[in-house]
């Protein structure tokens, strides 16, 4: 809701009385710390559990009639991450779903390697990352499904993903028209 990073949650958690009683912290609790939040966040990955958890929230969210049925909105965004200097045969490998030859090798590089990131261009500009794709309620503004995908992957594919039987009105930019 707030878009903090683990280290500025950890730092608004320490700091202000409204956040430690959100998560259910009493004044005598110590708060987790940027690591204890972001292996959380791993782990409930790891086991496939975010969207569950998700999906719950939404639900309360929704049984308490705080997502009125107005419409919702789609866009995306681009989140870029550091732009990969390999060479075009490691990037002819990495298209093809192969690991380029000697990285299977060397683990320092492989951990700097961003296999599953594109590139795209919007407005002569390039972008290396990836889009994420969200639909949000048109009265409150809270996001109510999201999806991830390679930068390269146009705005329409991740429709079917985002709006689902019941939403009655989409507001869409001109990209998913």
């Amino acid at each position: 809701l707030y878009q903090l990073s683990d280290e500025a949650t950890e730092y608004q958690l320490l700091d202000r009385l409204s956040f430690q009683r959100f998560v259910g912290l009493s004044l005598a609790d110590k708060a987790p710390d940027q690591n204890t939040l972001r292996l959380f966040r791993e782990a409930l990955n790891a086991r496939g559990l975010e969207k569950e958890l998700f999906d719950a929230f939404v639900a309360h969210l929704a049984g308490k009639g705080l997502l009125p049925k107005s419409g919702c909105i789609v866009d995306a965004s681009f989140v870029e991450v550091p732009r990969q200097r390999n060479t075009r045969a490691e990037n002819a490998a990495i298209k093809e779903g192969k690991t380029p030859e000697g990285w299977e090798k060397d683990a320092k590089t492989r951990a700097h390697k961003d296999v599953d990131a594109r590139w795209t261009r919007k407005n002569d500009q390039a972008f290396f990352g990836y889009k994420d794709h969200i639909k949000v309620n048109a009265a409150s503004k809270l996001i109510e499904s999201a999806v991830v995908t390679p930068a390269s992957t146009h705005d329409s594919r991740a429709l079917d993903a985002l709006v689902v039987a019941g939403d009655e009105v989409v507001f869409a930019d001109s990209g998913i028209a």
